[in-house]
């Protein structure tokens, strides 16, 4: 091999990495946050004894877990834009990988469900307590230490998702990393670079996911 790295190029383009950094961040917990309160409504409404409520919420479970992201965001910038509804590159990334996410964070939660005791309900019943007070006083506390790895698991996914926004010219941080090689062709060190802010922006979403839930037990335990 005859390749010299030179990573010069790479720090002087450190600040125009740094935008696009910031969009990967925010993009991934704005679709996080979204999508795990939307599956908690698809988890309710899959259980529902409506036929369409269940229809919709399983469908979209269906369509969110056995399609390609990529393929959802396409469908969100150029589809609905075939039909009329333009929606600017952020939107449609962020609207896609929160469907995507949704989807399977309502499978994380439906597992995480089964695996308590559905007599509880009962119990919180015996007590006075209605459907969803028994929810978030005595199945949510036991719920969450559950879902904590899968639920783990999606975040890192909906991070890693937001490189897929490049396809759209969206400029988060693979959008930036690939605008800035092509001005210097030192691709190989541009990804390296990109690749280990991708570790340490996943390893740090996982300690601050962690550390919540570790907060909200010990809120839970006084």
């Amino acid at each position: 091999m005859n390749y010299h790295f030179q990573w010069s190029p790479v720090w002087k383009a450190v600040p125009d990495l740094l935008p696009g950094m910031l969009m990967t961040l925010q993009l991934t917990i704005l679709s996080f946050v979204l999508a795990a309160i939307i599956a908690f409504i698809l988890t309710w409404g899959k259980r529902s004894k409506t036929f369409l409520i269940r229809s919709i919420c399983s469908s979209w479970i269906e369509v969110a877990r056995n399609t390609p992201c990529l393929f959802q965001i396409y469908m969100a910038y150029f589809g609905l834009g075939a039909l009329g509804l333009s929606v600017d590159s952020y939107v449609a990334v962020l609207g896609a990988i929160t469907f995507n996410t949704a989807g399977y964070l309502a499978e994380v939660i439906r597992g995480g469900l089964d695996g308590l005791d559905q007599r509880q309900y009962r119990a919180g019943a015996a007590l006075g307590f209605n459907r969803l007070q028994t929810f978030r006083t005595i199945i949510l506390p036991q719920l969450i230490p559950l879902i904590i790895p899968g639920a783990g698991n999606q975040l890192i996914w909906s991070l890693l998702n937001t490189s897929l926004g490049m396809v759209v010219g969206l400029q988060e941080l693979t959008g930036a990393t690939y605008t800035a090689q092509s001005l210097t062709f030192r691709s190989f060190e541009f990804f390296i670079v990109t690749a280990l802010a991708y570790y340490v922006l996943a390893k740090m979403l996982l300690l601050l996911m962690h550390g919540a839930a570790r907060f909200y037990r010990l809120q839970r335990s006084h």
